[in-house]
């Protein structure tokens, strides 16, 4: 009996110290997979942040270019002036186009080869004076950016129209205060730092989409419901608000300059509606477009802003510089007519502007080896943006 009784204790011992010995065992093997784990991570991590760092070098030794945007219903009646514009300059610049749904750029439809398919796939309905116009200009940054040799941005049009007026709506309280409400060109140069900020932005452009709406007017009632009260209404145009409200929001106002570098003349006489009179630019016809009109407006070297009641004048360096790049709006006879002429009146210009926008993308910010009539363009945003305000 004892020794069957110790034999037993005997037994359980040994199975204890099994036991003990799988535990020890088990705990050990889960410590080396732990720290195989751990091990793992580091070193892919690792691999990760010098795969980033390896894309980021390759990026920076990428010829920098512009990437033109431009926003269309359909053809581009000025494409035989970009045309000349672009030819031999390939490298330095990319075309993105934003028409209506459905609207290709083909053989059939366009003569420059630059424009072939430059139509994006996902484009949207555009309604004059809607939210519908920033979105535009966000998805087409959103496929700029997919370039990382693009370095710039610049908005361009050649049929929609532009507004002068827009207001601020309380109803965007807390989301974007009044002092950061700003009012600017649509057509503006943006960086590559703020076109990041414009395709990121999740809080701005959903308090516009709610907020900002033109006034419907009469010719538009037919496709709306008719106003209660037309008087009460808000007026509010999204695109000549959006971007410089939210880089202001952002606290990015000191990275920018204050200035459109596109100009437009504002009609302050095709409508009987005095309360209407401005909404439109001049467009140049045939018999506008000379020398002389190429010449005054080159000669443009001060913008007056209206709703601060002050003049700024235009300087790079400390010294007088020219405020303008690009014009708008011309009609097709006029851009032939011009183009007849670039002999004669572009070709210095241009053959400056591509020299100095060769300086521009090589050079380093801020390095001083800019041109001094481009050296805003070449390191801030262009928005024309000043504060506005709320008076109707």
């Amino acid at each position: 009996m004892k020794q069957r009784k110790a034999a037993a204790a005997t037994q359980q011992q040994l199975k204890s110290h099994c036991k003990w010995r799988r535990q020890v065992f088990a705990m050990v093997l889960l410590g080396f997979c732990l720290c195989s784990l751990v091990l793992m991570q580091t070193q892919n991590s690792q691999i990760m942040a010098l795969s980033a760092r390896f894309r980021h070098e390759q990026q920076e030794q990428l010829p920098p270019k512009i990437a033109f945007l431009f926003i269309a219903r359909n053809r581009l009646p000025l494409e035989v002036v970009w045309d000349v514009f672009f030819k031999g300059e390939e490298s330095r610049f990319s075309v993105f186009v934003h028409s209506r749904p459905g609207f290709l750029f083909n053989e059939a439809t366009t003569r420059s080869e630059y424009f072939l398919d430059r139509q994006l796939n996902d484009s949207i309905q555009v309604d004059w004076g809607g939210a519908s116009m920033i979105e535009a200009e966000r998805i087409l940054l959103r496929h700029a950016l997919e370039d990382p040799s693009n370095k710039r941005f610049v908005f361009l049009s050649d049929s929609f129209a532009d507004t002068k007026e827009g207001r601020y709506n309380p109803k965007m309280d807390p989301v974007i205060p009044v002092d950061n409400w700003r009012k600017g060109s649509q057509w503006v140069v943006l960086t590559r730092k703020h076109a990041e900020v414009v395709v990121q932005d999740s809080t701005v452009f959903p308090a516009f989409q709610k907020h900002c709406r033109r006034k419907s007017l009469p010719e538009f009632w037919r496709d709306q419901p008719f106003p209660t009260d037309p008087s009460k209404e808000h007026n509010c145009i999204p695109d000549e608000h959006y971007v410089q409200t939210l880089l202001a929001q952002k606290g990015l106002e000191k990275e920018i300059t204050r200035r459109s570098l596109t100009h437009t003349s504002w009609d302050v006489s095709s409508s009987k509606d005095p309360k209407r009179r401005g909404w439109h630019p001049v467009s140049y016809k045939f018999s506008d477009a000379t020398p002389m009109l190429i010449q005054s407006i080159k000669d443009i070297d001060n913008i007056y802003y209206e709703t601060e009641y002050r003049r700024e004048w235009c300087t790079s360096k400390g010294k007088p510089s020219t405020c303008f790049l690009f014009a708008r709006k011309f009609t097709r006879p006029a851009a032939l007519r011009l183009l007849n002429m670039v002999r004669f009146i572009f070709h210095d210009s241009f053959m400056q502007y591509q020299e100095s926008l060769s300086n521009c993308l090589l050079a380093p910010p801020y390095s001083g080896s800019h041109s001094a009539s481009f050296i805003s363009f070449c390191q801030q945003s262009e928005l024309g943006v000043h504060k506005a305000t709320d008076n109707p």
